[in-house]
Protein backbone atom coordinates (compact mmCIF):
# COMPACT_ATOMS: atom_id res chain seq x y z
CA UNK A 1 0.00 0.00 0.00
CA UNK A 2 1.36 3.00 -1.32
CA UNK A 3 2.09 5.60 1.63
CA UNK A 4 -0.50 8.96 0.84
CA UNK A 5 0.88 11.88 2.35
CA UNK A 6 -1.18 15.74 3.02
CA UNK A 7 -0.58 18.60 1.76
CA UNK A 8 -0.08 19.54 5.22
CA UNK A 9 2.19 16.77 5.94
CA UNK A 10 4.50 17.43 3.15
CA UNK A 11 5.01 21.33 3.65
CA UNK A 12 5.61 20.41 7.38
CA UNK A 13 8.30 17.71 6.12
CA UNK A 14 9.51 20.09 3.69
CA UNK A 15 10.30 23.16 6.48
CA UNK A 16 11.74 20.43 8.35
CA UNK A 17 14.26 19.41 5.92
CA UNK A 18 15.11 23.61 5.56
CA UNK A 19 15.36 24.16 8.70
CA UNK A 20 18.05 21.58 9.43
CA UNK A 21 19.98 22.76 6.62
CA UNK A 22 19.87 26.16 7.79
CA UNK A 23 21.28 24.81 11.10
CA UNK A 24 23.60 22.41 9.76
CA UNK A 25 25.15 25.71 7.46
CA UNK A 26 24.72 28.31 9.92
CA UNK A 27 28.08 28.20 11.97
CA UNK A 28 30.17 28.19 9.44
CA UNK A 29 28.65 30.55 7.31
CA UNK A 30 28.44 33.02 10.71
CA UNK A 31 32.46 32.14 10.77
CA UNK A 32 32.62 33.86 7.78
CA UNK A 33 30.11 36.72 8.02
CA UNK A 34 32.11 38.03 11.02
CA UNK A 35 34.20 41.15 10.46
CA UNK A 36 37.01 39.73 12.58
CA UNK A 37 37.39 36.61 10.60
CA UNK A 38 39.57 36.02 7.29
CA UNK A 39 41.30 38.96 6.52
CA UNK A 40 38.54 41.70 7.93
CA UNK A 41 40.85 44.24 8.77
CA UNK A 42 43.27 44.07 5.84
CA UNK A 43 39.99 44.63 3.41
CA UNK A 44 38.80 47.43 5.88
CA UNK A 45 42.24 49.15 4.95
CA UNK A 46 42.44 48.39 1.09
CA UNK A 47 39.06 50.81 1.40
CA UNK A 48 40.32 53.13 3.66
CA UNK A 49 40.65 56.36 1.99
CA UNK A 50 44.24 57.77 0.35
CA UNK A 51 43.87 61.31 0.74
CA UNK A 52 41.36 64.09 0.63
CA UNK A 53 40.39 63.08 -3.16
CA UNK A 54 41.34 66.78 -4.20
CA UNK A 55 42.55 66.68 -7.59
CA UNK A 56 39.51 64.47 -8.58
CA UNK A 57 37.24 67.40 -7.24
CA UNK A 58 39.20 70.38 -8.49
CA UNK A 59 38.10 68.22 -12.06
CA UNK A 60 34.51 68.03 -11.36
CA UNK A 61 34.36 71.69 -9.94
CA UNK A 62 32.88 72.52 -13.48
CA UNK A 63 30.42 70.21 -13.76
CA UNK A 64 29.21 70.33 -10.49
CA UNK A 65 28.53 74.65 -10.88
CA UNK A 66 26.36 73.32 -13.93
CA UNK A 67 24.29 70.71 -12.25
CA UNK A 68 23.96 73.20 -9.02
CA UNK A 69 22.71 75.90 -11.35
CA UNK A 70 20.75 73.64 -13.13
CA UNK A 71 18.72 72.86 -10.31
CA UNK A 72 18.15 76.85 -8.84
CA UNK A 73 17.42 77.36 -12.19
CA UNK A 74 14.49 74.38 -11.87
CA UNK A 75 13.65 75.05 -8.39
CA UNK A 76 13.20 79.22 -8.95
CA UNK A 77 11.17 78.25 -12.62
CA UNK A 78 7.86 79.15 -13.55
CA UNK A 79 4.41 77.69 -13.01
CA UNK A 80 5.06 75.92 -15.99
CA UNK A 81 8.47 74.05 -14.87
CA UNK A 82 7.97 70.92 -13.97
CA UNK A 83 9.90 70.59 -10.08
CA UNK A 84 9.79 74.39 -9.63
CA UNK A 85 8.59 75.78 -6.36
CA UNK A 86 5.50 77.77 -8.31
CA UNK A 87 4.26 74.03 -9.94
CA UNK A 88 4.27 72.59 -6.86
CA UNK A 89 2.58 75.57 -5.20
CA UNK A 90 -0.32 75.40 -8.04
CA UNK A 91 -0.59 71.61 -7.64
CA UNK A 92 -1.25 72.05 -3.81
CA UNK A 93 -3.66 74.84 -4.72
CA UNK A 94 -5.24 72.56 -6.94
CA UNK A 95 -5.63 70.40 -4.16
CA UNK A 96 -7.06 71.91 -1.90
CA UNK A 97 -9.44 73.91 -4.00
CA UNK A 98 -10.62 70.08 -5.16
CA UNK A 99 -10.95 68.89 -1.24
CA UNK A 100 -8.01 66.27 -1.33
CA UNK A 101 -6.63 67.14 1.53
CA UNK A 102 -4.54 64.11 1.66
CA UNK A 103 -2.46 65.08 -1.29
CA UNK A 104 -2.26 68.02 -0.42
CA UNK A 105 -0.81 67.34 2.89
CA UNK A 106 1.54 65.42 0.74
CA UNK A 107 2.57 67.90 -1.73
CA UNK A 108 2.88 70.46 0.95
CA UNK A 109 5.21 68.66 2.80
CA UNK A 110 7.02 68.10 -0.83
CA UNK A 111 7.11 71.67 -1.06
CA UNK A 112 8.28 72.68 2.24
CA UNK A 113 11.42 70.15 1.89
CA UNK A 114 12.03 71.88 -1.93
CA UNK A 115 11.83 75.25 -0.26
CA UNK A 116 14.20 73.89 2.20
CA UNK A 117 16.76 72.79 -0.65
CA UNK A 118 17.29 76.33 -2.06
CA UNK A 119 19.49 77.62 0.82
CA UNK A 120 21.28 74.53 0.51
CA UNK A 121 22.24 74.87 -2.67
CA UNK A 122 23.15 77.94 -2.80
CA UNK A 123 25.77 77.26 0.14
CA UNK A 124 27.04 74.67 -2.00
CA UNK A 125 27.46 77.07 -4.80
CA UNK A 126 29.13 79.55 -2.57
CA UNK A 127 31.81 76.68 -1.03
CA UNK A 128 31.97 75.53 -4.73
CA UNK A 129 33.45 78.87 -5.49
CA UNK A 130 35.82 79.08 -2.73
CA UNK A 131 36.93 75.44 -3.83
CA UNK A 132 37.66 76.85 -7.57
CA UNK A 133 39.69 79.07 -6.20
CA UNK A 134 41.76 76.76 -3.96
CA UNK A 135 42.19 74.72 -6.67
CA UNK A 136 43.52 77.16 -8.90
CA UNK A 137 45.87 78.74 -6.43
CA UNK A 138 46.97 74.87 -5.51
CA UNK A 139 47.35 73.22 -8.90
CA UNK A 140 44.43 71.84 -9.24
CA UNK A 141 45.30 69.76 -6.21
CA UNK A 142 47.54 67.90 -7.55
CA UNK A 143 50.53 67.83 -4.76
CA UNK A 144 47.44 67.76 -2.54
CA UNK A 145 47.55 64.25 -0.76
Amino acid sequence: MPLVMSKRARLAAAGLALAGTLLAGGPAFAASATPGASGGAASTAAHAPKGDGAHALCLRVPKLERRIERALDRINGGVTVRGSIAHLEARVDNAKKANHTAIATYLQDRLNTRKALVPTLQQRETDLKSVQAWCGANDNGKGAS
